[in-house]
Parts: C-alpha cells; sequence; structure tokens
C-alpha cells in the first residue's frame, strides 16, 4: 500500500459539497456538520488554502446555507451530476491550483461525497474524508460510504485532526489563532 501524503496547507484543497438548507433538514445532525464545515473553513482561510463549493440543483434544494456561505466566494457552481469532477471545469480548476490533496465536506457521504471521491481518486488526487463533516439521511448510509471509501484509498480523519496536521508544529504563526477556534468549536459543541 502507498504511503498517503502528509496534508499541508500548500498542498491542499478543501471542497464544500452541497451544504444546502433543504439538505441539511433532512440531516438528523445537521447544526454539528455547519459548525464543523465552518470550522474548518475558517482554518483554512487562516492558513491560506483555496476553498471551493458546488450546490446540488440550487433551484430546487435551495442554496448554501449562510452560515457557510459567507465563508465561501460568492455564486457556487450548481451541478445535477453527483460528483463535483463531472461539473464543468471543476477538475480543471483543482488541477489549476496544483494541490494534489482534496479534502471533502459536506452532503451527503453515499451520494455526492462518494461519487467526488471516486473520480478524483482515479483522477490522481489524494482524498481526505473528516468524517465529522460529512452526513446522510440514514447512519446506515454513510457508515457503510466510509468503509467502501477508506477501501478505494481514501482517508478518513477528522476536522481537528486535519487543523492541527495543516499546522505542523505548534510554533506555526498561526496556530494561536486556530487554538483559539478549537476552544470556540469546543464551546459551541456543550452549549448545543
Amino acid at each position: 500500500m502507498t504511503a498517503f501524503p502528509r496534508l499541508t496547507p500548500a498542498t491542499s484543497t478543501l471542497v464544500v459539497v452541497d451544504v444546502q438548507d433543504r439538505l441539511l433538514a433532512k440531516m438528523a445532525h445537521a447544526a454539528v456538520l455547519v459548525r464543523n464545515v465552518g470550522f474548518l473553513l475558517d482554518v483554512a482561510t487562516l492558513l491560506g488554502i483555496e476553498a471551493l463549493a458546488t450546490e446540488q440543483y440550487p433551484k430546487g434544494l435551495g442554496p448554501t446555507t449562510r452560515e457557510i456561505a459567507r465563508r465561501l466566494p460568492p455564486n457556487p457552481p450548481a451541478k445535477t451530476a453527483f460528483s463535483c469532477a463531472r461539473s464543468e471545469g471543476f477538475l480543471d480548476e483543482l488541477r489549476r491550483g496544483g494541490r494534489p490533496s482534496v479534502v471533502l465536506v459536506g452532503i451527503e457521504t453515499h451520494v455526492c461525497i462518494a461519487q467526488t471521491a471516486f473520480d478524483l481518486l482515479e483522477n490522481g488526487f489524494n482524498v481526505v474524508l473528516p468524517v465529522d463533516a460529512l452526513a446522510s439521511r440514514h447512519a446506515v448510509d454513510h457508515a457503510t460510504a466510509l468503509r467502501r471509501l477508506e477501501r478505494a484509498g481514501a482517508v478518513p480523519s477528522t476536522v481537528e485532526a486535519i487543523a492541527f496536521e495543516w499546522l505542523g508544529d505548534a510554533a506555526h504563526p498561526q496556530f494561536k489563532a486556530v487554538s483559539k477556534l478549537v476552544v470556540a468549536r469546543d464551546a459551541d459543541s456543550e452549549n448545543a
């Protein structure tokens, strides 16, 4: 088995998949998902990591939820394909960035996340799945998809593990800022 490269800000892109209000309404732990995706977006911003987003058929499913949309570039591309990689220009944009590792977050693990991950793996990207920033309507779909994706070569992780992997060292200039985000996320979790 090939060793998976460590994530660094210079090698990573964060991709937010379909975190839309009408889809969130169907998720059992929507608030946790939004909090964790927001946390990872905030860390990415501090560390200069590009974030891309997509929306699945926004005419029917609505826009990206406001809490996430405010952290992203405006007007994410709409798609009807389940895989982001099958949306026009998506793979080209990832390749232009020159970052071989993609951190995927969003909805639904067994549909759009899985199909995107498979396509990214087939196109030579490393795929990391923060399991606490992914969701499906049904737990069995989420868990089964994660097992299948890991067997295919995607690497499971968590948002906090990824944040500290991106930092790499407590001497990093953004360590204190990221630590504040960790503390705030913990406080939000306790108050939920």
